[in-house]
């Protein structure tokens, strides 16, 4: 089974992400940790490296999704191939960084690596106001992050919205984060155990 977990920067993914795998035993699979060989080039000349960033990202991806299924273990996945392109890099599109040309050709390719893999059994979207995703980016205090600008979280937002709700076709639990804290409220974490049990087995805890 392959469960994915998609949310904005701050909503909480990875903390889940762990969380799940050590209640259920399952294996958690976060983002490659391999540092992406333009990443430095793409900083120095956004618009010049960032359509070979975003084919080093999707290879990555697509190589997990063909790992994931060549496995039998149950996976929970921090962050998927699908929301990596219809959040991340149609955001970079919008913001003049990708020509259509080369988003043209980047999107031909990811259908065609998407027709022979199958979605995950169920994604999880941490849905999360703008202003809750600042407060646990303040939290967490991680400098890269602190400059972030409230529009780029905002942009984020919506293509997320457009994503779960108008493009992605795989099974979708949505889950509002704003007032839970799963971490450290045991109610919290298990309203959501509750919702994912219902959602993959039909059944409810008490």
């Amino acid at each position: 089974m392959h469960i994915a977990i998609a949310g904005n920067i701050g909503s909480g993914k990875t903390t889940l992400t762990q969380m799940l795998a050590n209640h259920y035993k399952w294996t958690p699979r976060f983002e490659p940790v391999d540092v992406n060989p333009y990443l430095e080039d793409y900083y120095k000349d956004i618009p010049r490296w960032s359509f070979n960033l975003e084919i080093y990202f999707l290879k990555q991806r697509f190589r997990d999704l063909l790992e994931i299924a060549s496995t039998e273990s149950t996976i929970i996945q921090d962050r998927s191939i699908y929301e990596g392109v219809y959040v991340f890099t149609e955001n970079n599109y919008r913001m003049g960084n990708l020509s259509k040309r080369d988003y043209e050709t980047y999107m031909e390719l990811f259908e065609q690596m998407t027709e022979v893999v199958k979605y995950p059994d169920l994604m999880i979207y941490l849905r999360a106001s703008v202003s809750h995703l600042v407060q646990n980016i303040q939290k967490r205090g991680r400098d890269y992050e602190q400059t972030m600008p409230i529009d780029y979280l905002r942009n984020l937002n919506n293509l997320y919205e457009d994503f779960i709700y108008n493009k992605y076709k795989g099974r979708v639990l949505t889950i509002n984060v704003d007032n839970m804290d799963y971490l450290h409220q045991t109610s919290d974490f298990a309203t959501i155990l509750d919702r994912i049990e219902t959602e993959l087995f039909g059944l409810f805890k008490y």
